[in-house]
Order: structure tokens, then sequence, then C-alpha cells
């Protein structure tokens, strides 16, 4: 057991039972005892990694959720992730995070991914990279699909968070073994069909609420359609990297008038 872990769930637990929060999971006997897997998770909202864990919990295990480098960053959460064993994602530079993935594999880890990246506006699957299946080849571990429904309730992109008492109900379904072949090009669209045939069971079994946010387009929600929201995500990438050219425009303009405090400074009486 890992002290530190088990509080963090401990704490984690209070906060769903003050939220109201009514779990429905099934499969968790899908989750191996004992052994390495990459657990596969659709993204709809920020809690999903804090629900996923949940039906590892029979099994007494931990998973190691694959998160953005940012998380790490911070001066509260940083520590906290590291403390759990978590493992930090640069998108800009992925390689580090890949290899530590399936060194945590190798030794019997159980490693979390989201192979849509991003938080899916629609709802709707999103399309999967192919990180998920390369590392379950690499490390000759079996991916193990899992389903959340109805975290997008409590807090997801685009609309305040809803952290007091909602009674919510949020579906979690852990799907069979997918175990690794090759291409991971053949595995990732394995992967992806299973969990969209899993995700759709689970929606037509859930009570939604026509006309609001958090229900797909074809429920009668308001969210946007999956062509709608990727034309979203695309302008988001693009804006990211404008401000990113920005701030780099910014950096190097006072760092060119550093220079040249530099050279006033060496040619005074301290440069004799």
């Amino acid at each position: 057991m890992e002290p530190f872990y088990r509080t963090i769930i401990g704490v984690a637990r209070t906060l769903f039972a003050a939220q109201g929060l009514k779990f429905t999971i099934t499969g968790e006997d899908r989750i191996p005892k004992v052994g390495g897997a990459v657990i596969a998770i659709n993204h709809t909202g920020y809690m999903d990694f804090t629900y996923a864990g949940i039906p590892a919990r029979p099994s007494r295990r931990y998973i190691r959720f694959m998160a953005k480098k940012e998380v790490f960053d911070h001066k509260i959460s940083g520590p906290m992730m590291r403390a759990m064993k978590h493992i930090p994602v640069d998108r800009g530079d992925a390689g580090d995070s890949y290899r530590l993935a399936v060194e945590a594999l190798r030794a019997g880890e159980l490693v979390g991914v989201f192979p849509e990246e991003t938080i899916s506006r629609s709802f709707e699957l999103k399309n999967f990279r192919t990180g998920a299946a390369r590392m379950a080849l690499e490390a000759g571990v079996p991916v193990i699909p899992m389903i959340v429904w109805g975290s997008q309730r409590v807090w997801t992109k685009g609309h305040p968070k809803r952290l007091g008492r909602t009674n919510t109900p949020i579906t979690i379904r852990v799907g069979e073994p997918i175990e690794p072949y090759g291409p991971a090009a053949e595995m990732t669209a394995e992967l992806h069909a299973t969990m969209e045939k899993m995700l759709h069971e689970v929606q037509d079994a859930y009570r939604h609420e026509p006309g609001t946010y958090w229900t797909p387009r074809r429920f009668g929600g308001t969210a946007p359609t999956l062509e709608e929201a990727s034309a979203l995500d695309e302008a988001a990438a693009a804006e990211r990297r404008a401000r990113k050219e920005r701030e780099r425009a910014e950096r190097e303009r006072g760092n060119e008038g550093g220079d040249g405090q530099g050279g006033g400074t060496g040619s005074g009486p301290s440069a004799q």
C-alpha cells in the first residue's frame, strides 16, 4: 500500500460523497490483480482521472496517469502528482513520458492513458493517437478499455465547474482486455471501435436531458457535433501557437535589450 496515494483516495471518496455522486460501475473484475496494463479512457471532463481509478480499488491497484506537464509544474499539484508516481507529458517532446510509461508497464504498473489526448467537446469519441497501442506492444501488456460517462456534468471544457452537491449519476464501464498485436494502427482502430461501442451502450442506458450543454447532439442536447468540436479545437490550437509565438518574440526582444545593457556595463571601470 502507498500511504499518500491511499490518503488522496480517501479524500476523494469523501468529496464524492459530499457531492452526492452516484456511481454505476461494471467490469471491475477485468482490472488485473497483478501485472502491467494500459488503461485507455475516454475524455469528457476534467475529473475523469479521479473517477477512472475507482474500478481498480477491488484489485487494490493504483493507476499511474499520464498528465500534461503543466500540472506537475504547479507548486501544489506538482508534488502530489509526483508522490503518486503519475507521469508528466510534455506535448512538445513526449519521448521521455513514453519511455517512463513503458518502464512502469514493464515493472507491473497500471498506466492510465487518454487516447484522445484532450477533452472531447462533443462528448463523442475523437480520433485516437497510437500511443496506447505502441506502449502495450513495447511492454508486452494488454490494453484495457474504460468508459466514464457523466463526468462532463461536473466539470468540462468551456463550462463552469459544478463541485457542490449535484447528485450526478456517473457510469464507469471496464471492457475486455485487448492483447497487444501489430501494427499499432490496427490495434488502435480496434480499441477505438471497442470503446465507441461501449460508449454508445452506456449513453443509451443513461438518462439525458434534452437541451442541456452536457448532452450530445444526437440525444437532443446542445453539445457541438464532432465536426463542430474539431473546428473549435483547431481554432484553440491555432491561438495557442500564436500566443507561444508572441511570447517567444517578446523574450527575444527582452534578451536583445539585456545584451545591449550588458555591453555597456562591460565597458565600465570593473572591466578594466
